[in-house]
């Protein structure tokens, strides 16, 4: 069985300098790469920002920086296509097109929350957008995401799903489980390793010793290959070979996609492991949207204006889903009783 592996396998971090590689992608194709990762940009800035207020309470993970990672992914998904992901969540809901005001009334715990404010930052479903959970306990989605997998095997029905974790994750015992079953029964799941580099807070030059996550499937047969998980048109392009894989029935393909989170593990976190600088480069020199930006600038696709009225654009939609969160009212207490087992 062929396995696949990225020229650079050093991570995000390792990687600096600005991407020259020349897009062959469409206008509109950069173009509605740009506003689906300037939205969750946008819309995380403004959910730091209520939590700041006291608005939104308990935990809350920012995407800020990985936006590229799953924009890339779901441009290489299908309708009926399933995803899976930890408690750093919202970027995925807004990509799977969740309704920013819904997602938002749910981080300040409304009723016009998506899991009707019950499940806050780190637990939010869509069944209609196959959408089956933020997970607050790490790695606990994986055997999950399998299982959604099972599920469509059995039904035959040429779905897939991916299941979204971190370099942190990586190393929890249920992962490899999951590996061995998903390679034995031939289960069209992509395993996503969002590798941002310090998983809760600590590097993974410290954490690991084998720094590549996507060659420890290599001990059951899946195929698996790292990504700059900082270039949108790179994730897409592994994206594809991986649902490609899984629906020819090659069975599971593992992604370590290398990112970087710009933002501490969660709002409580003032990410003292790193410099400023560290993060300031990766800013100036590898952020996924302003590498869209150039080629959009570069290929005469927009003008500088044409891109600051779509920012203008986007600020109204996270303007409007804030406003809508702090006027949706509360769950009413007998929203206690619902939606339990017993």
């Amino acid at each position: 069985m062929a396995l696949r592996k990225s020229p650079d396998n050093k991570g995000a971090a390792a990687s600096a300098g600005k991407s020259t590689r020349k897009s062959n992608t469409s206008k509109e194709e950069l173009l509605k790469f740009y506003r689906e990762m300037l939205l969750i940009r946008r819309f995380e800035e403004k959910a730091g920002q209520l939590y700041g207020m006291g608005l939104i309470g308990g935990f809350c993970h920012l995407y800020i920086g990985q936006e590229a990672v799953v924009v890339g992914l779901e441009a290489a998904a299908e309708d009926g296509d399933k995803r899976i992901t930890s408690y750093r969540d919202h970027g995925h809901m807004l990509a799977s097109g969740m309704d920013p005001k819904g997602v938002m009334a749910e981080l300040t715990g409304r009723e016009g929350g998506l899991s009707k404010g019950k499940g806050g930052s780190m637990h939010m479903f869509s069944k209609e957008k196959h959408f089956y959970g933020g997970h607050g306990i790490v790695g606990a989605q994986v055997p999950l995401g399998a299982g959604l997998a099972f599920a469509d095997k059995y039904k035959g029905n040429g779905r897939v799903t991916f299941t979204y974790f971190g370099d942190g994750a990586a190393n929890q015992g249920q992962v490899y489980e999951t590996y061995n079953m998903a390679e034995l029964w031939n289960l069209p799941v992509v395993f996503v390793i969002e590798n941002n580099q310090y998983a809760m807070g600590t590097s993974m030059k410290r954490s690991t010793k084998s720094t590549s996550l996507w060659g420890r499937g290599v001990a059951y047969g899946i195929k698996g290959e790292a990504v700059d998980g900082m270039d949108v048109l790179a994730v897409k392009a592994a994206g594809e070979r991986a649902v490609e894989a899984c629906r020819a029935g090659e069975g599971p393909y593992i992604l370590e996609i290398n990112t970087y989170r710009y933002r501490g593990h969660s709002m409580s976190d003032p990410a003292k492991y790193r410099s400023r600088e560290e993060v300031q480069k990766m800013r100036e020199e590898r952020d996924a949207i302003e590498h869209v930006r150039e080629l959009l600038l570069q290929g005469n696709h927009a003008t500088d204006d044409d891109l600051k009225a779509i920012d203008r654009e986007i600020k109204v939609i996270v303007n409007e889903a804030a406003e809508y969160a702090k006027e949706s009212p509360e769950p009413d207490l007998s929203e206690l009783w619902t939606d339990i087992y017993a």
